[in-house]
């Protein structure tokens, strides 16, 4: 399993929500964040604002689904054709283990043990 975290405009984050609902993944949580690339802020007239407001969407996928994720997600929070500057960054990390809380299942290595984890 992988987790892809994906820092994206505020006003993209409907766009994609609704591209990886389509995509059949609907799981995501959603955080506002701030800050700032590698063009150090947006400068406007005299003041510089040096964090910017973003999301921070994150959602943990199948290994073998992630190529498809991170193509829906890049599809849908590009400005235009080419993209542009501030556009966000998608993060890709590898999960070990996953498990839900409710039942105490324990997901491992793309597949759902069968067993529940003695607390």
């Amino acid at each position: 399993m992988v987790m892809v975290r994906a820092v994206v405009r505020p006003e993209k984050v409907d766009a994609v929500m609704e591209a990886l609902m389509e995509a059949g993944f609907p799981a995501v949580t959603k955080v506002n964040v701030v800050g700032r690339g590698k063009q150090r802020g947006i400068k406007i007239g005299g003041i510089t604002y040096d964090e910017l407001p973003k999301e921070l969407l994150i959602t943990v996928v199948k290994s073998k689904d992630k190529d498809y994720v991170v193509k829906t997600i890049m599809a849908a929070a590009r400005t235009g054709d080419k993209g542009s500057y501030g556009d966000g960054k998608i993060f890709v990390s590898p999960v070990e283990e996953v498990y839900t809380v409710s039942s105490g299942i324990k997901e491992e290595a793309d597949e759902v043990a069968s067993a529940a984890v003695e607390a």
